[in-house]
């Protein structure tokens, strides 16, 4: 008799638990968060002793309304089912991020990759080849050129000087305020010698020695044809970055370039961790200050792209991006 009302006290203490954690985490599924938002509220409804059992249901419903509600994160949407995937991004946001006034010891440069082409999605390697935006990528780089316009002043737009980024560049331009974009070739992607404008399968059995340079995982290696090696990239366009944050610190400033760069940037500043994938458009900020100190504040979002398709990998050549 008294082992059957222990049970019962325990099982009351167990469902009443379950209930609490379940309105608990409820009340929150209404709100726009991340999933490390949501990893942290179930911190906390481990904090009030809520039972294992309570925990699993209200969290997993948590997480299905919010896949209902906004869709993939940013910079983690679905694994790829082919090189010509999309995906549409169907976010519920805040809105745009909020202006943050910028240092003077510092520039924030806001690089963002240009828009689709036909060969992103072709899965065709690009490199310095003068490949244009397709209609997608135009209407991606109208997106993000409204919503940077919304997010604080810019001072200067740099672009590569491949026909692709400057295009994006300057939509993003005609969006805020009719800014000139200034042409840098140091932004411009690496140059893939004999892959370039071939399919990745097919490059690998065509030009064999070519494609093993590219996998190579040495930084001095150069691609065969004229191809650039990792070493190259990296001087040519940390320099142009730094060069670009010299003459704008306390403004903030754009930069449109390549997947290819992006991965070498990022790289940069932030040597020791793995790469972000680095999708058309995506938005990705850096500040660089005095004693070339380089900070990654944040990267490989894509949330103006709401109800706009875009690949699953805006494959360009680069790692990264394929």
């Amino acid at each position: 008799m008294v082992w059957l009302i222990w049970y019962r006290g325990r099982r009351r203490l167990r469902d009443h638990g379950e209930r609490r954690a379940f309105c608990f985490l409820r009340r929150r599924s209404s709100m726009n968060f991340s999933a490390k938002d949501r990893q942290d509220e179930v911190r906390t409804a481990l904090f009030c002793n809520f039972s294992p059992r309570a925990l699993s249901i209200a969290t997993r419903f948590v997480g299905q309304r919010r896949s209902r509600m906004q869709g993939p994160e940013p910079n983690r949407v679905p694994a790829m089912s082919g090189l010509n995937s999309r995906v549409v991004a169907d976010m519920v946001r805040n809105g745009d991020a909020q202006s943050v006034p910028i240092g003077a010891d510092y520039a924030e440069i806001v690089v963002v990759r240009h828009g689709e082409t036909d060969w992103n999605a072709d899965g065709r390697f690009q490199g310095t080849l003068d490949v244009e935006l397709n209609e997608i990528g135009r209407r991606q780089a109208t997106a993000v050129g409204e919503r940077l316009s919304r997010e604080g002043k810019i001072s200067a737009i740099y672009s590569s000087d491949l026909k692709r980024a400057f295009d994006t560049a300057n939509l993003i331009a005609a969006a805020c305020g009719g800014l000139e974009v200034i042409k840098d070739p140091g932004l411009r992607e690496r140059n893939f010698g004999e892959l370039q404008g071939l399919q990745r399968h097919v490059a690998a059995s065509v030009f064999p020695e070519a494609y093993k340079a590219l996998q190579s995982q040495k930084t001095d290696q150069e691609i065969p044809g004229g191809g650039e090696s990792i070493d190259q990239v990296y001087q040519r366009c940390t320099t142009c970055l730094r060069n670009i944050s010299m003459k704008h610190k306390g403004e903030r400033v754009i930069a449109v370039t390549h997947g290819g760069v992006l991965r070498t940037l990022h790289a940069r500043a932030c040597p020791n961790q793995e790469s972000v994938k680095f999708l058309n458009t995506s938005v990705n900020i850096f500040h660089l200050s005095d004693g070339d100190d380089w900070v990654f504040k944040s990267g490989g979002d894509v949330r103006h792209l709401n109800q706009i398709e875009y690949l699953r990998t805006g494959f360009g050549g680069d790692r990264t991006s394929g």
